[in-house]
């Protein structure tokens, strides 16, 4: 049976096409066909990829690897959102937070993904709906990781009310709203203060980002729950929605966004390790306090000072005997 990978990469960086050679390499090597993404994605609002899925085959591969950092990943996932078909990130990025393999790391990766040896894990997507005034029929996208309302200009601060289930919550001035699944908790919205969602957690976050509000805290709904923007009339700018930083649409005052959770794109994973572990490496996080580096500071002098060969007992930096001290 012939086994089939759609590359996808980051196309003009001489790191991205060294890449590309070895993966080509090493996949041929494994018995795999492969075909490589024309990067023709879609970044207009919406999903306009169901075309794009037919004729790059996506259905019929086993996998979809991509090359590049987070960003490459998140196109990369127009091609798959929808099918069964995971992603296998190798990262040529900077925190790769998405990818599961990195660069060095290529060659066992295929040999990884041709023994089979990887585990498919689900992240939940969030569904966006946009209203606009004086249109009757809503335009709709999504995120994997957020959906971003911002204000369309610099110079005015952009007026906001907020809702949950249909019910007003409060209205407040910003420079804008993020709303993110739990993979993209660590991304605009950590930015913005927001928490870390672990992403088994099935929960839509909030972000306000420079409210101008004394209650404008983080919210976290859960998967049954929706979040409503409304663009208030009186704001003095517009406001512009983006999804995962690259498909956007204005958002003309009066403007309603709705946002819920939505379905899932599959991600390759070939490491089981806690997702803790993951923040560890990722973000180099200390594991050790101030105290546990004293203590450890300090058992190190006990243990110079017990130790008879050392120079702090010998008395060979000190003296009249040491020829730089006479």
């Amino acid at each position: 049976m012939t086994r089939r990978v759609l590359i996808v990469t980051h196309g003009g960086r001489p790191q991205a096409v060294a890449a590309l050679a070895e993966a080509l390499r090493e996949l041929k090597t494994a018995g795999f066909e492969y075909t490589l993404h024309d990067d023709a994605l879609a970044e207009e609002f919406g999903d306009h990829m169901a075309a794009k899925r037919v004729a790059e085959g996506v259905h019929n591969a086993e996998v979809v690897m991509v090359l590049g950092g987070d960003g490459t990943i998140l196109r990369a996932a127009e091609l798959t959102r929808g099918t069964d078909v995971p992603l296998l990130g190798v990262n040529l990025g900077h925190v790769g937070f998405l990818a599961e393999s990195e660069r060095e790391d290529l060659r066992a990766a295929v040999q990884r993904l041709a023994a089979r040896d990887y585990e498919v894990e689900e992240r939940a997507t969030v569904d966006v709906t946009v209203h606009l005034p004086g249109t009757a029929e809503p335009v709709v996208g999504w995120a994997l990781n957020e959906a971003t309302v911002e204000k369309a200009s610099r110079d005015r601060m952009l007026e906001v009310a907020i809702g949950v289930d249909g019910r007003p919550l409060l209205s407040f001035g910003c420079d804008g709203v993020v709303m993110s699944t739990a993979t993209g908790s660590t991304a605009h919205a950590f930015s913005g203060g927001g928490p870390v969602i672990w992403p088994d957690v099935d929960a839509v976050l909030m972000v306000p980002l420079s409210a101008h509000a004394l209650f404008a805290r983080p919210l976290v709904i859960g998967p049954r729950s929706r979040y409503t923007v409304d663009v208030l009339p009186q704001s003095t700018v517009e406001g512009v929605l983006t999804c995962d930083g690259r498909r956007e649409i204005r958002l003309p005052r009066g403007s309603r966004v709705v946002v819920r959770q939505g379905g899932t794109v599959r991600l390759a994973r070939l490491s089981t390790a806690p997702f803790a572990d993951r923040l560890v490496s990722k973000f180099n996080l200390p594991v050790s306090g101030w105290r546990d580096r004293v203590g450890s500071a300090h058992a190190e002098a006990q243990d110079v000072r017990s130790d008879p060969t050392s120079d702090s007992n010998t008395g060979s930096n000190t003296g009249p005997d040491n020829p730089a001290e006479t």
